[in-house]
């Protein structure tokens, strides 16, 4: 693993404004600037988790498919399995997200995927990720959905499960705190599982809860028990989204990556244990500008060299 390069998958985005609620709870859009958006493919690569250089001189490296929010992994048959938040269905919603596979993240073979097709109800199918349950053979996708008019508003996690990305169990509620979550990530350690998230409110009654949460559990479908940390519940100081966790490549420990969703910028929490964190100061890490909600994963020497041979001859 240290041998590893790490790579960050990410899109690229400046929000154009944002929503404030004043005292009487109604919704105001507060104009910022003009906004950006790159809503595409873009990766980055690191040798010590924390400075990222993007590839291809931050332009997309898969420019011909629209996607939020892409997480990509190696799968158990070493090929890279990437979902997104994809475009909206014929019906103006998103019940389906974005699924794609790579033997090199260079060439992509992509279709749609509609999880929550069967829930009619459903507004969106937001921030897809997937795990591998070694012991069951089966990959675990979850994803948030909403059934108001935005994502912010009563969102719970929900997944299934395939064995071959073919055929998917029904979608069932997977997590359903006492707040709005979006934004979930699994990983396992020593037979125990960890469940990074974002608890999403903001208004009059509960004020700004926009932080990464944690909970824990023995199992991969739970149930889960919420972990307090000392920021409110959250195990980071600030508005946060888009957690990605990655073994320090430095040493023990590990390391939570995040997005400043509110400023426009990246940040990255160190622990030892994963339940306390310590966020490094802004000159110990780089990421590409204007980086959104990225996914990070491990390469070989070889892969990145190919990686660096395509997409320097594309720059």
């Amino acid at each position: 693993m240290n041998n590893s390069i790490w790579i960050l998958a990410y899109f690229c985005q400046h929000y154009g404004g944002r929503v404030e609620v004043d005292e009487f709870g109604r919704e105001h859009l507060v104009t910022l600037r003009e906004a950006m958006e790159r809503e595409y493919l873009h990766l980055a690569w690191s040798r010590d988790g924390r400075h990222f250089e993007p590839l291809n001189g931050n332009r997309p490296t898969w420019p011909e498919q629209w996607m939020r929010d892409p997480f990509v992994n190696r799968g158990a048959d070493g090929k890279f399995h990437l979902l997104a938040t994809g475009p909206r269905d014929e019906d103006g919603v998103q019940r389906s997200c974005l699924y794609a596979v790579s033997s090199d993240l260079i060439c992509w073979q992509t279709r749609k995927l509609p999880l929550m097709r069967s829930v009619s109800q459903a507004r969106n199918v937001w921030a897809p990720e997937w795990f591998y349950d070694a012991q069951a053979g089966e990959y675990l996708l979850l994803w948030s959905s909403s059934f108001r008019d935005v994502g912010w508003k009563e969102s719970r996690l929900w997944s299934c499960r395939t064995r071959d990305w073919q055929e998917f169990s029904e979608p069932r509620v997977f997590f359903e705190p006492p707040y709005s979550v979006i934004d979930g990530t699994l990983i396992e350690r020593g037979g125990r599982y960890f469940l990074f998230h974002k608890e999403e409110e903001f208004g009059v009654q509960k004020g700004e809860r926009r932080a990464i949460r944690l909970a824990t559990s023995d199992s991969p479908d739970g149930p889960w028990t919420l972990f307090e940390g000392p920021y409110e519940g959250a195990v980071v100081p600030t508005i946060t989204e888009g957690p990605a966790v990655l073994p320090d490549p430095q040493g023990d420990g590990w390391l939570l990556l995040y997005d400043f969703c509110a400023t426009d910028d990246y940040g990255i929490s160190h622990s030892t244990d994963l339940f306390r964190w310590q966020e490094l100061p802004a000159t110990e890490v780089a990421f590409p500008l204007a980086a959104r909600h990225g996914s990070a994963l491990p390469v070989s020497q070889e892969e990145f060299a190919a990686l660096q041979n395509v997409f320097a001859a594309m720059g």
